[in-house]
């Protein structure tokens, strides 16, 4: 039954009841709207990083965007971040709570890793502050990095539950979270 016909159906009103599929979870339909936020929010300072970066020049203040550099922990981190997705998938395929445990303690690393990364590029005089590139790239990894904590969170609570629907549900996330980091990498990786 598709959605309008759910939302025009009476109840009410005496007759055969219509026909029922399998819904999807509660779970299921919160993950994919939140997906949907997700990525408006991602796009949206995407967009705006690209403007940003394009004004630079037309609008006289070329001197203020110096693009960052990229360490090896970056690439250290978004290989992190891919082999705890590939254990999720394993988890979520073949039914094993250690591969799902596997890939949140990769998740976690991958986490860990961002605030070593972020240490260094202090450390060098990447500040937040020293110019709009630095703060675009704190602002997105920040971003990021609260959605893998929210990611963890979720794990664990499907761990101590050992759901394996939410346990698949973790995969699904975890591999949106990889693609929107391999989005952002590109980004800052290409300006």
């Amino acid at each position: 039954m598709t959605i309008l016909a759910r939302l025009t159906e009476k109840s009410w009103e005496p007759g055969p009841p219509p026909v029922e599929r399998e819904r999807p979870s509660a779970g299921t339909v919160g993950t994919l709207a939140y997906f949907g936020v997700a990525m408006v929010m991602f796009s949206l300072l995407v967009a705006a990083y690209l403007m940003r970066m394009g004004l630079h020049g037309a609008m006289g203040h070329g001197s203020d965007w110096k693009s960052m550099p990229d360490p090896p922990l970056l690439w250290i981190n978004t290989l992190l971040l891919a082999a705890s997705s590939v254990a999720w998938e394993m988890a979520r395929r073949e039914r094993m709570a250690r591969a799902a445990t596997a890939g949140a303690a990769l998740g976690g690393l991958f986490l860990m890793g961002q605030l070593l990364l972020w240490r260094h590029y202090q450390a060098t005089g990447y500040t937040l502050s020293a110019n709009p590139a630095n703060a675009f790239f704190y602002l997105l990894t920040a971003l990021h990095g609260l959605h893998i904590v929210g990611g963890l969170f979720a794990a664990g609570r499907a761990l101590a539950a050992a759901n394996m629907r939410n346990i698949a549900l973790c995969a699904l996330y975890w591999h949106f979270l990889l693609i929107i980091w391999l989005v952002l990498a590109a980004l800052l990786l290409s300006t």
